[in-house]
């Protein structure tokens, strides 16, 4: 494999967009899961579900400014080593990043500070108006980042000029393209279930420390985040199993050569076998040890039997995607997929018993299936981008030419630089919001919150008004 211009730069952009995607990915869901917080609080006036809020609001904003400062790095990317792309596909691209700045950003960043410093300043009303639109704002930055990858795997509405560049002729084409539903849908869960995750991870930490120390009575506030992000993971594993099929059948139906290689299909032929396992190799053109159940993978395309599905030698050997990171990405992420299943059917089991907080096993499940989200929207965001390859519009723009007119030591300075610098900010970050975690909620119950009627025999019953209340 020779390290060129072309290899280094998608290195470096695979590098910075693996560390980006960690932080939407988590945002996305906490935003969520803090609006719910904070109407909780202000509907049932527990005081349990303020302090939470304002315990996991740090780690969101924390997350959050590192998501924004990974962003901005992308950015200056396509200019620095794809500027080829931008110039040809600016007249389709550049408007839908334009559209995420402007509807979703601009609304995040106005909100936010209301969210974040607003507590004395605002009413308690207009406080979870603030927090709802920065939710919002992170569901609508998903849309827009999501339609304009999926554009890139299934272009549409668009033609090419004589000078190469592309024009949209229709953007609402453009927008809402094949692919868009089902990978906006799939997105969405995955950031929903990796805060599920973390929640569920960080307090099941927590109750098992309460434990350590003894009987505990009572719903302590880890106690009710560990139901929550349970109760969450119960419902919206199953699903996201069922979007992401239909996501398949999507990609089956618009980019065949991707199903190739995350199936291991290296021959055309009907009545497909289910690969289990095997080790993809391109040279020999087959799988090495392959583990399959025959006359399965038909059906799990919700194919005839007798239906033939293109293997990889239906292409050039210059247009098959690489099959080895889909194939192996794929089944980690499927596996990740099926164990949060597991853990949700057997959580809510265990709550229904009443024996969820008796269980220590189980508590060490949550802890341990913690980064698992994450793992899982790395491994899906490597099946989708590798799988695309070679190309960067799917059929129409290879990759080599759309990478710029850089030299090789270039684009190796500027890798081995961010990689430096990576290491050092977002791991200070990473371990940072981790002893957050571990520290529990119950030390932000002394913060002040927007002025709010306390429940009868709260904790917070006696803490002092807050002197500058504003109006909803």
């Amino acid at each position: 494999m020779e390290l060129d211009a072309l290899l280094l730069s998608r290195l470096q952009f695979a590098f910075t967009i693996a560390f980006h995607i960690l932080f939407p990915a988590f945002t996305i869901g906490l935003a969520a899961f803090l609006a719910v917080l904070e109407g909780l609080w202000l509907w049932t006036k527990r005081d349990a579900f303020k302090v939470l809020y304002l315990f996991w609001v740090k780690i969101f904003a924390l997350s959050f400014g590192m998501g924004v400062v990974s962003g901005v790095v992308l950015s200056y990317q396509f200019g620095t080593n794809w500027s080829e792309f931008i110039r040809l596909t600016g007249g389709v691209i550049g408007p839908l990043l334009a559209y995420e700045v402007l509807t979703a950003f601009f609304l995040e960043a106005s909100f936010l500070g209301v969210m974040l410093f607003g507590w004395k300043k605002v009413g308690p009303r207009l406080h979870f108006l603030a927090t709802v639109l920065v939710a919002v704002g992170t569901t609508i930055s998903a849309f827009w980042i999501l339609s304009a990858n999926s554009w890139m795997q299934t272009p549409q509405g668009f033609q090419i000029m004589a000078d190469g560049t592309f024009e949209a002729t229709n953007f609402m084409e453009v927008i809402f393209n094949p692919s868009l539903p089902t990978r906006l849908a799939h997105m969405l869960l995955a950031a929903f279930l990796t805060t599920g995750l973390v929640v569920g991870a960080a307090s099941a930490f927590r109750v098992l420390k309460e434990r350590a120390k003894g009987p505990v009575e009572g719903w302590t506030e880890s106690r009710i985040a560990l139901v929550m992000a349970v109760g969450l993971v119960a419902v919206l594993a199953p699903l996201q199993l069922v979007v992401g099929h239909m996501s398949g059948e999507v990609t089956h139906k618009y980019q065949p050569a991707k199903t190739a290689a995350i199936e291991g299909y290296w021959e055309t032929r009907a009545d497909q076998p289910l690969h289990l396992f095997g080790i993809p190799d391109r040279d020999a053109q087959k799988n090495h040890f392959q583990v399959s159940i025959p006359g399965v993978g038909n059906a799990i395309q919700n194919l005839p039997r007798d239906e033939v599905i293109q293997g990889l030698d239906a292409w050039p050997r210059e247009d098959q995607p690489p099959p080895f990171i889909p194939f192996f990405g794929f089944r980690i992420m499927v596996g990740l997929g099926l164990l949060m299943i597991a853990l949700g059917a057997v959580g809510a089991f265990l709550i229904w018993r009443r024996k969820l907080f008796e269980s220590p096993r189980f508590l060490r499940f949550c802890v341990v299936m913690g980064p698992s989200g994450f793992i899982a929207v790395l491994a899906g965001w490597m099946v989708t981008e590798v799988g695309r390859q070679p190309w960067v519009v799917y059929g129409v723009l290879r990759t080599r030419d759309a990478v710029s007119p850089v030299t090789t030591g270039e684009v190796a300075v500027s890798l081995i630089a961010y990689i430096l610098v990576y290491s050092v900010v977002f791991t200070a970050g990473a371990l940072f919001i981790l002893r957050l975690m571990a520290e529990g909620p119950v030390a932000a119950a002394a913060e002040p919150g927007p002025r709010q009627d306390r429940a009868p025999g709260s904790p917070l019953a006696k803490a002092p008004e807050d002197t500058t209340p504003g109006d909803d």
